[in-house]
């Protein structure tokens, strides 16, 4: 079974189409080597895939030609017992990390410090610049 096919019908990808184009980027691993979409695949085989910040590395149990319902794809693969230990350790690291948004003491600024901020910008901007000669 082609790989890209594979890979749609065990639902790592929505399209066939985004599953060719992580291929073709480097972002699936056959054996730890790149492949093209083509490469037939067969149960036994390790595949290690990247999606976003998520690297999963899974084992090929079975071939299923036909894309089916989440939990018939799920018993398609396997994923090795590191991978998962690092995906929950990158979730905890998520989870722990400091959010964003409290390092900003005022938060926004309103309408009326928006106004306040341009004008400070602008400040003199047009007595300066003048292209009159009166001065």
């Amino acid at each position: 079974m082609r790989l890209d096919k594979w890979l749609w019908c065990a639902r790592f990808y929505k399209t066939r189409a985004l599953a060719v184009h992580e291929i073709e980027r480097g972002r699936v691993l056959l054996a730890g080597s790149n492949v093209k979409p083509s490469r037939e695949i067969r149960p036994g085989d390790v595949l290690t895939l990247r999606q976003g910040f998520i690297t999963r590395s899974v084992i090929v149990r079975a071939l299923n030609p036909m894309r089916g319902p989440a939990p018939v794809a799920q018993q398609l693969y396997e994923e090795t017992p590191e991978s998962i230990a690092a995906r929950e350790q990158a979730a905890a690291a998520r989870r722990l990390a400091p959010e964003p948004a409290h390092a900003i003491e005022q938060g926004r600024p309103t309408k009326r410090d928006r106004r306040v901020l341009d004008e400070q910008r602008r400040g003199d901007w047009g007595a300066r610049w003048s292209a009159s000669l009166d001065e």
